[in-house]
């Protein structure tokens, strides 16, 4: 089984905890850690922005991935939420069989 960090930007922790509570709860992800304020550059609409933002973490099965990810744009409040996926490649072989056992 093979297993993904899933990275999610939000505006702010109120939705934060609403993601993190609705991923959690929904078996789409075994744990969603909120992270403190980031500040993220980023080109948008033909300008260059900036915005205090919070960034979600989280550990999900890499076949949950696709439904996890509509799940977040069901969801989120931006028109384009960051989304990302990076392969966990190596792991504690207990870490990895609770995330396998707390997800769908």
């Amino acid at each position: 089984m093979r297993y993904v960090t899933v990275f999610v930007t939000v505006p702010d922790r109120r939705e934060a905890k609403r993601l993190a509570r609705t991923l959690v709860g929904e078996r789409l992800a075994a744990c969603v850690q909120i992270s403190g304020a980031i500040t993220s550059v980023y080109r948008w609409k033909g300008g260059i922005e900036n915005a205090k933002e919070l960034l979600l973490t989280a550990k999900t099965k890499k076949s949950l991935f696709k439904k996890l990810a509509k799940r977040v744009r069901e969801l989120h409040s931006y028109e384009v939420p960051e989304i990302t996926a990076l392969d966990i490649a190596e792991g504690s072989r207990d870490y990895l069989g609770w995330i396998g056992g707390s997800t769908k």
